[in-house]
């Protein structure tokens, strides 16, 4: 596949026309707020290959708003309190594309009830005190949060991440920043989904069970039977309900698609294997009830999962780690 160049208009073009000159917004953010710790929550590894983290510290993802594709670049500003957001590519839709960035980095999510209720439990407040500044991430579509949350269930969160690896390079459209050295790819639409063979999603990992559920998913998208504004409107039991209709889709893919699509913090994945490794890794041989945390927490609970999310990425050592490294290679001897 050949990438798409984007040039930048400001320094390479200056006779390019106004779609292509890099636009520059101020997004304001409600503290205490840290990008990388928000990106390395919705990335999970730094193998991403649509959520890039650069060395120095940017965030950078391809998006198609409204059928036109741009490149946004996001840092944390000097000034406290916002982040820099720098738009390249079509310029008509910036206001939404923001609106997006800014839901996508939960700019506007206030925590500190959540604060509150962690900070007098011995085994949870020195983790969440390390982690403070991290916000509840969203994929920017629930097409993605669907397709995430199916091709993860029930293996490793390096095997999951390896298939995404693959199903978004041969499904993707991938792209090329100037200032990159390796393309960025454009999330897989449910059309590209819906067309592919059994054996090219077989190819990219994807179980027989997996294709046809997100086969089901893509329909249902398409078709409008599932829709993102009506479950939106739902409390989080009802759109639960409503995403379990479809087969393959149960009540951890439900909770995981609400938590991480939706920005729904009042679920949590409870019966998650993964889950209960990090609560015995970070709480060690301390008696707890998580249960009776968890409704302690009340409509803060999802924040649970993306802190021992977190510490297992911490002891990867995949927190900001960069999604490619721009040092100068050594000559070959």
């Amino acid at each position: 596949m050949t990438p798409t160049t984007m040039k930048r208009a400001a320094t390479r073009a200056p006779k390019a026309t106004p779609e292509r000159v890099m636009r520059k917004y101020e997004l304001a953010v409600v503290p205490p707020y840290r990008l990388d710790l928000t990106v390395s929550a919705l990335r999970r590894l730094s193998t991403n290959i649509v959520d890039l983290f650069t060395p120095e510290g940017v965030y950078m993802r391809a998006l198609a708003v409204a059928d036109a594709l741009v490149v946004v670049r996001v840092r944390q500003a000097a000034k406290a309190h916002a982040l820099s957001v720098a738009i390249e590519g079509d310029a008509r839709n910036d206001a939404a594309v923001l609106r997006l960035v800014g839901r996508m980095l939960g700019a506007d999510v206030d925590l500190g009830k959540f604060y509150r209720r962690v900070a007098s439990v011995p085994w949870l407040a020195p983790l969440v005190k390390r982690m403070r500044g991290v916000k509840p991430p969203r994929y920017p579509s629930l097409w993605e949060a669907c397709v995430n949350a199916v091709v993860f269930q029930q293996i490793s969160v390096h095997a999951a991440s390896t298939v995404m690896h693959r199903l978004t390079m041969s499904l993707g459209r991938s792209l090329q920043a100037d200032d990159v050295p390796i393309p960025l790819y454009l999330f897989p639409d449910p059309e590209s989904v819906r067309r592919a063979t059994d054996h090219r999603l077989r190819t990219a990992g994807l179980s027989v069970n997996k294709i046809a559920t997100l086969r089901r998913v893509a329909e249902a998208l398409l078709s409008g039977a599932l829709d993102a504004s009506a479950l939106e409107r739902c409390t989080s039991p009802d759109a639960a309900a409503m995403l379990r209709q479809i087969k393959g889709i149960g009540p951890w893919t439900a909770t995981i698609i609400l938590l991480r699509g939706l920005g729904r913090l009042d679920v949590f994945p409870a019966n998650d294997s993964s889950v209960a490794n990090n609560v015995a890794s970070v709480a060690g041989s301390k008696p707890l009830d998580v249960s009776q945390l968890v409704n302690r927490l009340g409509s803060q609970r999802g924040m649970l999962y993306f802190h021992l999310l977190l510490a297992s990425l911490d002891a990867r050592a995949e927190i900001g780690r960069a999604s490619f490294d721009t040092r100068p290679r050594d000559p070959p001897a």
